[in-house]
């Protein structure tokens, strides 16, 4: 009989028509997955096989918009979720109301944040504190009646491929000598989804992604620290033995678990990989086919995305794998995602209320971090000679000197196509730029000429911690000496001044957090929960609540 290994996910809602969305499962042999929900919608699809693994992605068809069902799976006809006795409230698919003659738009709630290291095991104490998506399962379950979120966005380090648990590690050690490259860090698929394994069978996890949708993006931990941080950089990974099989296995492994879902029904239809792997008895050579054409040539795919939510529009940014890396033209987006882009932003301009930007890495800064990255980067590209050069990519190594900012053009033309589309009679309510990666949170704003409310919203880490001394160096990025230090970086460097200045407007906020984003016509409210422990448990803090479209 075939089992459940991991899942079910709830990812893609229909929110045009309220009446479909896609469940994904792994199970532990070949069989057929089948989601019922108690209004009678449901759906079936056969799994498919990458390296001795099964998956499948089940369309769910005839969902009533505006109600809320609850769902099983089975592996063929067999239930196997909910599990017995679990404790948790049933698994539900909530479809939007769709908006008609004399009604209005659904509103949206957003709760995003990046950066989770999976939580220890129950009965050991973790190094990282509560887990804030830990805690918010926690509290949704508790009460029934409480708001969730209509939409989980994961922006970034989902897993850590190059940070492991001690549990992970211990189980790496009965497979392989840890003393042979790369050592205490992932080496291939199968240990990839070892980390997939750890932190989504996490009783709280998993019943969380089971009932809320979820949208994910990578970010560097996801294949390793500061991936495709420069070309020298990749250069010298490229000549190492084990890094060609680190990085298929890691984006083959993101294609699975978190690509796969990010897709609507009409985009799987025409994604040629995905009927190619689901109509081969073993799809690996396939899929492996298409994770080393990206790797070589990151034009030949897409991870970006475009989701219409009502009247608010997500353009889910790939800030690692599209960048261009030779110094004399370095970019974070290659031409043809740009144009990718602008094309989506501008698309229907007029149509849409609010406008959000998901990327991995932060676009405004502490201004002491974007002019010691935008210096950096004058550095490497031979502004002040090659000694300055070899120095210059040392600090960008080991500071990990890679935002926006350290690309100055593509900073700036995301600057201009955000003060574009913000302005004017069809502009939306609100452009908001949301990331994660820094390990702290924040709110700032641009001082541009626009009719939108702008503003870069970041929130960090989910479960993770970050070194005294790094605060206190953010905490100094956003000073006013933080500032004048930044412009000596500026000078030495022959960048000249940013082509915007901004402020913080909030934080920061450092602790396992979540942000959530509320929107309803031409209105945005923005929260903040932090995750602390009390001696009953976990809880959530409010230490955010903020009108962002209210007249200053």
């Amino acid at each position: 009989m075939a089992g459940l290994r991991l899942g079910p996910l709830l990812r893609h809602v229909d929110w045009d028509t309220g009446r479909s969305a896609t469940i994904w499962v792994e199970a532990d042999r070949p069989c057929t997955a089948e989601v019922r929900c108690a209004d009678g919608a449901g759906g079936s699809a056969r799994t498919f096989q990458i390296a001795g693994h099964h998956y499948a992605l089940v369309p769910v068809t005839g969902l009533t918009p505006g109600a809320t069902t609850a769902y099983e799976v089975l592996l063929d006809g067999r239930p196997v979720w909910p599990l017995p006795e679990s404790g948790f409230p049933p698994s539900t698919i909530s479809a939007p109301a769709v908006a008609g003659p004399g009604r209005s738009a659904p509103g949206l709630r957003v709760t995003f944040g990046s950066c989770r290291q999976a939580a220890p095991p129950a009965g050991r104490r973790g190094p990282h504190g509560a887990d804030a998506l830990d805690t918010l399962a926690a509290r949704l379950a508790a009460d029934p009646d409480a708001v969730r979120p209509d939409l989980l966005l994961l922006l970034g380090d989902q897993v850590y491929a190059d940070a492991l648990s001690r549990e992970t590690r211990q189980w790496l050690a009965a497979r392989r000598d840890l003393r042979e490259p790369p050592g205490a860090q992932v080496a291939d698929y199968e240990e990839y989804t070892r980390l997939y394994y750890e932190s989504w069978l996490d009783p709280e996890i998993r019943w969380l992604l089971s009932t809320v949708p979820s949208l994910h993006i990578f970010d560097d931990h996801d294949v390793i620290d500061d991936w495709n941080t420069s070309a020298a950089w990749l250069a010298e990974m490229r000549a190492t033995p084990w890094w060609r099989e680190r990085v298929l296995s890691g984006l083959m492994s993101y294609w699975v678990y978190q690509h796969l879902g990010n897709l609507s029904p009409a985009e799987l239809a025409a994604d040629a990989v995905y009927e190619a792997v689901r109509q081969t008895p073993d799809g690996t050579d396939v899929l492996q086919a298409f994770a080393s054409a990206a790797d070589a040539d990151p034009g030949t795919v897409r991870w970006s995305y475009r989701r219409d939510f009502g009247r608010t529009r997500l353009l889910m940014v790939d800030t690692r794998a599209a960048r261009v890396l030779a110094e004399d033209g370095r970019a974070m987006l290659d031409p043809a995602e740009q144009q990718w882009l602008r094309e989506n932003a501008l698309a229907g301009h007029g149509g849409y209320d609010h406008l959000l930007i998901g990327s991995s890495l932060p676009w405004l800064m502490p201004p002491l971090i974007h002019d010691a990255e935008t210096w950096n980067a004058a550095l490497c590209r031979g502004e002040r000679g090659p000694r300055w050069a070899r120095i210059g990519e040392n600090l960008r190594r080991r500071s990990d000197l890679e935002h926006w900012a350290a690309f100055p053009a593509s900073f700036a033309a995301l600057t201009d196509l955000i003060e574009e589309v913000g302005t004017g009679p069809r502009a939306p309510a609100t452009v908001c730029v949301l990331s994660g990666d820094v390990h702290h949170a924040y709110v700032a704003e641009p001082r541009i000429p626009s009719t939108a409310r702008v503003f870069q919203l970041t929130c960090s880490p989910v479960h993770n911690s970050i070194h005294t001394a790094v605060k206190w160096g953010f905490r100094l990025g956003w000073s006013r000496t933080g500032r004048w230090l930044g412009r000596g970086f500026s000078l030495h460097g022959r960048t000249g001044r940013p082509p915007l200045n901004w402020r913080r407007t909030g934080g920061p906020w450092f602790g396992n957090q979540l942000m959530t984003l509320a929107l309803s016509g031409r209105t945005a409210r923005l929260r903040l929960d932090q995750a602390r422990k009390k001696r009953a448990g976990a809880v959530l803090v409010t230490v955010l609540d903020r009108d962002l479209t209210a007249a200053e």
